[in-house]
């Protein structure tokens, strides 16, 4: 009896461990390291290039916490279209 309790609870914590995850919000840091990890992360290639392109602008465009914040925050499609622009856009004379 007390081995099939036990096991319950074991299933019971691996499930709610595997759900918490999957719902999990991304982590927000708040710094440059944070916002280009995100940012390298989502996009394709993973360049080391890109990296230090990102390292290197981070300070110039983020005023401070918050906005680095809400770029951590922003869907992968949007955080390498806010690094690299639109290409439909960025392409037009």
């Amino acid at each position: 009896m007390k081995s099939s309790i036990m096991r319950g609870l074991v299933l019971a914590v691996l499930i709610t461990g595997c759900v918490v995850k999957r719902y999990q919000l991304p982590r927000l840091t708040g710094t440059c390291e944070g916002a280009c990890a995100h940012y390298v992360a989502c996009k394709s290639g993973h360049s080391e290039a890109d990296a230090k392109r990102c390292n290197a602008e981070c300070p110039d465009v983020f005023s401070d916490r918050d906005s680095i914040m809400a770029f951590e925050s922003l869907s992968c499609r949007d955080a390498v279209e806010y690094i690299d622009g639109n290409a439909s856009r960025t392409a037009t004379p």
